[in-house]
C-alpha cells in the first residue's frame, strides 16, 4: 500500500499543477514525443515517467487482485454446502452473485504476472503495449459482468436478509494487504467489492491516456497502446448507457453505497485569499474541490483540497468563532462599480448582436464579462460558514445569503442523524472518490451570467412590489419576521425585512416592499424568530443568532408578474405557509415623474411652488424627514437602502399632502425605514428632477470630463444655475448624507451606497427628457445611472459648499448653461 500510494504521490507531484489559480484556465497539455524531440534527456524523462506511471499501476493492480480474491473465497465453500441437505445458497444464487468473477481474476493474474518483471528489470527498450492490448481486447467479460450487475447486488442483498449465515460472509470479507504493506488484510463488504470492476475499466482507461502521453510516438509500442485506448474508451461508452451515466453512487469504505446529497460552488477563505471551490456533500464525507486545469479538448478533473469525514465534522461555537480570521469586506462601491461595468458590457454585446458584428468581439466582450462577473462572484459574499474538523483543521467559506447557509448546515446535519463512523481515505479512495464527482455533480456551470444560453430569460429589470401578509403552522408562539432576497448578478442579497411580530402563532404583517431588480429570476422569503438573548451573540459580525423558521423559493416568471394585478400566493416552508401578493413595474414605468392634479400638496409639486407657500427655503417634509432619521435612524443598518413598508410610506405621504397637524406624533411612532423610504420618494415624484431636466445634459457631460481643474469649474458653476429652493434643498440634503456616511462603520452605508441610492432619484430625467435617454431597461441601468450616482458622489464627496460662497461667485461666471 506504502509503495502504491508512493508512486502515486511522486505522480501527483509531477503531473499536478499546484497553481490555485481559478478553474478554467486551460494549461498546455504534455505532448507526446516524437522521434526528433528535445533529444535524449527529453526522451529519458518520458520513460522515466512511464516507469512511473507503470508502477502505481501495478500497486492497484495488486489490491485489485486481492479484492477479487476475497471475493472468490467464499465462493467454493458456499458451492459445496449447496449441495447438501443445509444449503446458505442455491447453485443458482451462487452462479448468479460470483458471475464473471472467477474469469476477471484469471485475466488481470495473468496480466499482472507478465507486467511485474518488466517494471521490475526497468530498461529503455522494454515493450508491454501488447499486454494492454490483450487485456483491452479481453473487456467482453466485463460486459457480461456488468449486464448482470444489478442482479447480483438484489441477489446478494435478498440472500443477506434471508440467511444470517451469509449476512455475516457478506459483511466482512478480508483482503490481503500489498506485498510490502504493514497491513495483513482489511475487512470489506461484498457490495463493496461487487463494485470494484466496474470502476477498474475506468482506471486502466486513465492509465493508458497518461502511459500514451509520455511513450514517444516511434516507440513500438505507441500503435499497440492507441489501439487498446480506443478499445478501452469504446467500451466505456457503451457500457455508461447500460449502468446509468449519471449514477449518483460510489462506495464507502465500510462497503455502503456513498451517495451525492448536493453540491455546488462556494467561496472559500484560503491563506487570506478567496478562492473559488465546488463544495460535494456525500452521505458521509464532505469534500472541497476545485477544477484542475486541463489541456484543451481533455476530459475535465477535480482536484481534492480537503476533506471531512460527516462524523467529525462540527460547527464551531460562538466562542471558537472568536479566534478565526477576520473576514476583509470589499466596500460596497467597488462591488456597484463592476455592476455598471457588467451592465455595460452587456449592453454592448447586445448591440454587437443587433448589429451583426463580428463573433471575434462579441467574444472578447464574453470573455471581459465573464471576468468582471467572475470576480464579483468572487469578492460579494460576506456572510461566514465556518466547518470544524474535531481532529484540528477548521475551514471558513463566505455565503452571499443567509438562505444558502442554512441549506448546507440543514442538509449536513440531517445527515449526522445516522450513525456515521470516522475514517481516513488512502490516497487510491480519495482518488477514486475525486474522480466519481464529476460524473456526479449536479450544478456544471460557475453561477455568473455569460454562462448562460442566449435563448434563457435574462430576468427582471425594474421594481418589485411585495405584500407579505400573513404567515401560519407555528406549532408555538414567538417573535416573528420575515426577510427577502432576490438574485442579482448570479447570487442572492438580502432585500427588506418586516417588522418583529410579537408573542404570536399567526403573525399578520400585511407590509408592502418595493424591491428594485437587476436581472432577477427568483424571490426567496425565509421566515425567523427573534431573538433577544445577548448570550447568542454571533462572534462573526456582533449580532444575535436569530433562528430560520422556514425557507422558499419562488421563479419570477416574466408574463406571470408583468401584469397591471397584483398576484397572490403561498409560499410552504417546513410545514409553515407564509401568504404574499407581488407585482412587478418596468423600469421605464417606474421612470415617470406625474405632476399632482393638486397643487395643495407636496408630493408631485414643483419644489419653487412649496417653498413659496411654506415660506420656508427647504421644504417642511425634507426638514422633518431628515430630522427624524438623524435623531434615530442615523445608525440603523442600511438606512436608505433597506425598503420601508409601502403601506407606512403611502400613510405619511397621505398625511404631509393633507398638512395634517398630527404629522410629528405619527413621524415619531413610524417605523424609520418608512420615513427614510417617505424622503425619497418626494424626490422621486417631484414633476422635475431636484436638479433640473434643462441642466441634465450638462452634468452627464461634467462628469464625464477628466481634467480635475475644468471638472470643479463646471460642476460649481451647474450649482450656480441651480434655482435657490432647488440648490439650497440640495446642499440641506447633501450635508445630511455625510451626517449618515459618517456612521458607516454601524450602518453601513458609505458615501458610495447613498448616491447609488439618491444619485438617479435627484437626477433621473422626466418622462419627456427621459424619452431621448432610454433604450433597453437594463441599458438604462448601466450608462446613465452610473453617471447619475458618479454625480452625486462628487458632490458628497466635496468638502463643504456653502450656498453664500457659491452666489459670491456667481459674477464670475457666464450664467449660461
Amino acid at each position: 500500500m506504502e509503495e502504491e500510494e508512493e508512486a502515486i504521490g511522486y505522480l501527483d507531484k509531477v503531473l499536478e499543477d499546484e497553481d490555485d489559480s481559478e478553474p478554467g484556465t486551460p494549461t498546455s497539455p504534455v505532448a507526446p514525443f516524437s522521434a526528433g524531440d528535445k533529444g535524449e534527456r527529453e526522451a529519458g524523462k518520458g520513460l522515466e515517467m512511464r516507469k512511473l506511471v507503470l508502477s502505481g499501476f501495478l500497486a492497484s493492480e495488486e489490491i485489485y487482485i486481492n479484492q477479487l480474491e476475497a471475493l472468490l473465497l467464499p465462493m467454493k465453500p458456499l458451492k459445496a454446502t449447496a449441495t447438501t441437505s443445509q444449503p446458505v445458497l442455491t447453485l443458482q444464487q451462487i452462479e448468479t452473485i460470483f458471475y464473471k468473477i472467477q474469469d476477471i481474476y484469471e485475466i488481470h493474474k495473468e496480466f499482472y504476472d507478465s507486467l511485474c518483471p518488466k517494471v521490475q528489470q526497468w530498461d529503455s527498450n522494454v515493450t508491454m503495449g501488447h499486454l494492454f492490448q490483450k487485456l483491452a481486447s479481453q473487456l467482453g467479460v466485463y460486459k457480461a459482468f456488468v449486464d448482470n450487475y444489478k442482479i447480483a447486488l438484489e441477489t446478494a442483498e435478498k440472500c443477506s436478509q434471508s440467511n444470517y449465515q451469509f449476512q455475516k460472509i457478506s459483511e466482512e470479507l478480508k483482503v490481503k494487504g500489498p506485498k510490502d504493506s504493514k497491513e495483513s488484510h482489511t475487512s470489506v463488504t461484498m457490495e463493496a467489492l461487487l463494485y470494484k470492476p466496474i470502476d477498474r475499466v475506468t482506471r486502466s482507461t486513465l492509465v493508458l491516456h497518461d502511459l500514451l502521453k509520455h511513450t514517444p510516438a516511434d516507440h513500438p509500442d505507441y500503435p499497440l497502446l492507441q489501439d487498446a485506448l480506443r478499445i478501452s474508451q469504446n467500451f466505456l461508452s457503451s457500457i455508461n448507457e447500460d449502468i446509468d451515466p449519471r449514477r449518483t453512487a460510489v462506495t464507502t469504505p465500510k462497503g455502503e453505497t456513498r451517495q451525492l446529497v448536493k453540491d455546488g460552488f462556494l467561496v472559500e477563505l484560503s491563506e487570506g485569499s478567496r478562492k473559488l471551490r465546488h463544495v460535494f456533500l456525500f452521505t458521509d464525507v464532505l469534500l472541497c474541490a476545485k477544477l484542475k486545469k486541463t489541456a484543451v479538448g481533455k476530459h475535465q478533473q477535480y482536484d481534492c483540497k480537503w476533506y471531512v469525514p460527516l462524523a467529525d465534522l462540527v460547527f464551531p461555537s460562538l466562542e471558537e468563532s472568536e479566534h478565526c480570521p477576520q473576514v476583509h469586506v470589499i466596500p460596497d462601491h467597488e462591488l456597484e462599480d463592476m455592476k455598471m461595468k457588467i451592465s455595460a458590457i452587456k449592453s454592448e454585446v447586445q448591440k454587437e448582436k443587433a448589429n451583426k458584428g463580428q463573433s471575434r468581439a462579441i467574444e472578447r466582450l464574453k470573455k471581459k464579462m465573464f471576468e468582471n462577473e467572475f470576480w464579483l462572484l468572487l469578492n460579494s459574499p460576506a456572510i461566514p460558514f465556518r466547518i470544524h474538523n474535531r481532529n484540528g483543521k477548521s475551514y471558513l467559506f463566505l455565503l452571499s445569503s443567509d438562505y444558502e447557509r442554512s441549506e448546507w448546515r440543514e442538509a449536513i446535519q440531517r445527515l449526522q442523524k445516522k450513525d456515521l463512523q470516522a475514517f481516513v481515505l488512502s490516497s487510491v479512495e480519495l482518488q477514486v472518490l475525486t474522480g466519481s464527482c464529476f460524473k456526479l455533480r449536479t450544478v456544471h456551470n460557475i453561477p455568473v451570467t455569460s454562462n448562460k444560453d442566449d435563448d434563457e430569460s435574462p430576468g427582471l429589470y425594474g421594481f418589485l412590489h411585495v405584500i407579505v401578509h400573513s404567515a401560519k403552522g407555528f406549532k408555538q408562539s414567538a417573535n416573528l419576521y420575515c426577510t427577502l432576497e432576490v438574485d442579482s448578478f448570479g447570487y442572492f442579497v438580502s432585500k427588506a425585512k418586516t417588522r418583529v411580530f410579537r408573542d404570536t402563532t399567526e403573525p399578520q404583517w400585511n407590509e408592502e416592499f418595493e424591491i428594485e431588480l437587476e436581472g432577477s429570476q427568483s424571490l426567496r422569503i425565509l421566515c425567523y424568530e427573534k431573538c433577544y438573548d445577548k448570550t447568542k451573540l454571533n462572534k462573526d459580525n456582533n449580532e444575535i443568532v436569530d433562528k430560520i423558521m422556514g425557507k422558499g423559493q419562488i421563479q419570477l416568471d416574466p408574463q406571470a408578474v408583468q401584469t397591471k394585478n397584483w398576484h397572490m400566493d403561498v409560499i410552504e416552508m417546513n410545514g409553515i405557509k407564509v401568504e404574499f401578493s407581488m407585482k412587478f413595474t418596468s423600469r421605464d414605468m417606474s421612470l415617470k415623474r406625474t405632476p399632482s392634479k393638486k397643487q395643495t400638496g407636496v408630493f408631485g409639486v414643483k419644489i419653487s411652488v412649496v417653498t413659496k407657500r411654506e415660506r420656508s427655503k427647504v421644504p417642511y417634509i425634507v426638514r422633518q424627514c431628515i430630522e427624524e432619521v438623524e435623531k434615530r435612524g442615523i445608525e440603523e443598518v442600511g438606512i436608505y437602502r433597506i425598503s420601508g413598508v409601502a403601506t407606512d410610506i403611502q400613510a405619511l405621504k397621505a398625511v404631509f399632502d393633507a398638512n395634517n397637524k398630527d404629522i410629528l406624533v405619527m413621524l415619531s411612532d413610524m417605523d424609520i425605514n418608512a420615513i427614510a423610504g417617505t424622503l425619497k420618494l418626494y424626490f422621486r415624484e417631484l414633476p422635475e428632477p431636484l436638479l433640473t431636466d434643462r441642466l441634465y445634459p450638462a452634468f452627464m457631460e461634467g462628469i464625464a470630463l477628466s481634467d480635475p481643474a475644468a471638472k470643479e469649474n463646471c460642476m460649481m458653476h451647474l450649482l450656480r444655475s441651480l434655482p435657490d429652493p432647488n440648490l439650497i434643498t440640495f446642499l440641506f440634503l447633501l450635508e445630511h448624507l455625510k451626517r449618515v456616511a459618517e456612521k458607516e462603520p454601524i450602518n453601513k452605508m458609505s458615501l458610495h451606497n447613498l448616491a447609488t441610492v439618491f444619485g438617479p432619484t435627484l437626477l433621473r430625467p422626466s418622462e419627456g427628457e427621459s424619452k431621448a435617454h432610454l433604450t433597453l431597461a437594463s441599458d438604462i441601468w448601466s450608462h446613465d445611472v452610473m453617471a447619475q450616482v458618479q454625480v452625486l458622489l462628487y458632490y458628497l464627496q466635496h468638502p463643504p459648499i456653502s450656498f453664500s460662497e457659491l452666489k459670491r461667485n456667481t459674477l464670475y461666471f457666464s450664467t449660461d448653461v
